[in-house]
């Protein structure tokens, strides 16, 4: 394909400018938003919705360049494709290969799959771009050839601005960093490089509402508490450690400050457990939980956090050369990575326009995971269906029976589905 002389390009976020500096095989930085229709997917017409909505949404229509001080995104204007999907999910994406796009589009049965490199957007981004695609891929397959609102317009529920939010809300405070204490590490046998282990567990959102109400916590409490009881309950126990049990937990920013970008906007705050002699319960895990979680996540300790972040770019590396980030960088990730257990993201509920609702089954959201990330838990919302998905690059599923064993003790109930990795240690 023929390049442009001129092509328009543009910054990365702040938060996407680590992304690529970690991005490889063994640690991809790619994660995945699907939902599941009620019929089998039409590959011809979910290439044609794709082609339809993608200039609606600049941050993805890029493809990653390296610059001598900072990579940046260039315009792509490359033939975008679909595939039926044949690999294991949240593979790698390499920049110079294929059409050099940051995402890919696959299908399988009835599920449409969305893999994304996080430097262009974040889980809200991408459940935003997979609306409109689930939409514009309904409205073709039913025949029509206009938008609810318009022709060629995005759905009255789309946001599509191109903004870096970590700038715009930048304060110059006296920033507090993140945590640099060692937590503690689950070490078992692994699976084979690029295969992992996924489970889905589809829960009662009706039930897990009532023990919301019972325990007076909300959904992300109650599941980070979860978390870390089974944790202690399948790992912690029998080892001689003595470090927290850490949560990395990424909070959405666009409900602390004004943005609708489609671009990065979120912050980690690590929330932890630090067990002693006596045997820990649920309760007082879930109650040191609640507080930590009330105490972090505030309006004010979201402010410290994007001043740490933008204030490092700003003051300490904006004249480095990108080989000397690179290695600053990794190292710095390198003891991050130490600080927490795994991760758990909560993309919160889907909402979908009226219209769709009965087309659309379910969704769900997947993190990939590799070295130094072999464990995280993703969910999201639909109707009454909370799904929590927990990856694992593990041979055994202690974790995920704990987990959901657990769900089912504290009156939860639960559909589980696997992507067949050791299903009979189920």
């Amino acid at each position: 394909m023929k390049r442009d002389k001129n092509p328009k390009w543009r910054k990365l976020d702040n938060t996407a400018k680590l992304f690529p500096v970690m991005a490889n095989k063994h640690r991809t930085n790619v994660y995945r938003i699907a939902v599941t229709m009620k019929e089998d997917i039409d590959g011809d017409i979910l290439h044609q919705a794709l082609k339809e909505i993608l200039p609606w949404f600049e941050a993805f229509t890029v493809r990653l360049r390296k610059g001598f001080f900072w990579p940046y995104f260039e315009d792509n204007h490359r033939p975008v494709t679909v595939t039926e999907e044949d690999t294991w999910p949240c593979q790698y994406i390499n920049p110079q290969a294929g059409d050099r796009y940051m995402f890919r589009v696959s299908y399988y049965k009835k599920r449409i799959n969305l893999e994304v490199f996080h430097a262009i957007t974040d889980g809200l981004g991408a459940v935003n771009f997979l609306k409109e695609l689930a939409y514009c891929y309904l409205d073709l397959k039913n025949g029509k050839t206009f938008k609810p609102n318009g022709v060629g317009i995005p759905s009255s529920d789309c946001y599509h601005a191109l903004e870096d939010s970590y700038v715009k809300n930048y304060k110059d405070l006296a920033a507090k960093s993140y945590s640099k204490e060692k937590a503690f590490q689950i070490k078992d046998d692994r699976l084979p490089y690029g295969v992992m282990n996924v489970m889905h567990g589809h829960l009662d959102n009706a039930g897990m509402k009532k023990v919301c109400r019972e325990k007076n916590a909300s959904t992300t409490q109650i599941l980070a508490a979860m978390l870390i009881y089974t944790i202690y309950q399948e790992y912690f126990r029998n080892s001689k450690s003595k470090n927290a049990i850490a949560l990395n937990l990424p909070v959405n920013l666009r409900n602390f400050f004004d943005s609708e970008t489609t671009m990065n906007f979120f912050a980690v705050t690590n929330i932890s457990f630090r067990p002693g002699r006596e045997e820990a319960c649920f309760e007082q895990i879930l109650q040191e939980v609640k507080k930590q979680m009330t105490e972090k996540i505030t309006k004010e300790r979201m402010e410290e956090l994007i001043s740490y972040n933008v204030g490092y770019e700003k003051k300490m590396t904006k004249y480095a050369p990108l080989f000397v980030k690179e290695i600053v960088t990794k190292m710095i990730y390198g003891f991050s990575e130490k600080s927490y257990t795994m991760t758990l993201s909560n993309l919160g509920k889907v909402q979908i326009l009226p219209e769709y609702e009965q087309e659309i089954e379910s969704f769900y959201g997947l993190m990939g995971v590799g070295k130094g990330q072999p464990l995280k838990c993703t969910v999201i919302t639909y109707k009454n269906d909370l799904v929590v998905t927990l990856s694992s690059v593990f041979e055994n599923t202690y974790l995920q029976k704990g987990f959901f064993r657990l769900a089912r003790q504290l009156g939860i109930d639960v559909v589980l589905e696997s992507n067949g990795v050791h299903d009979e240690t189920m």
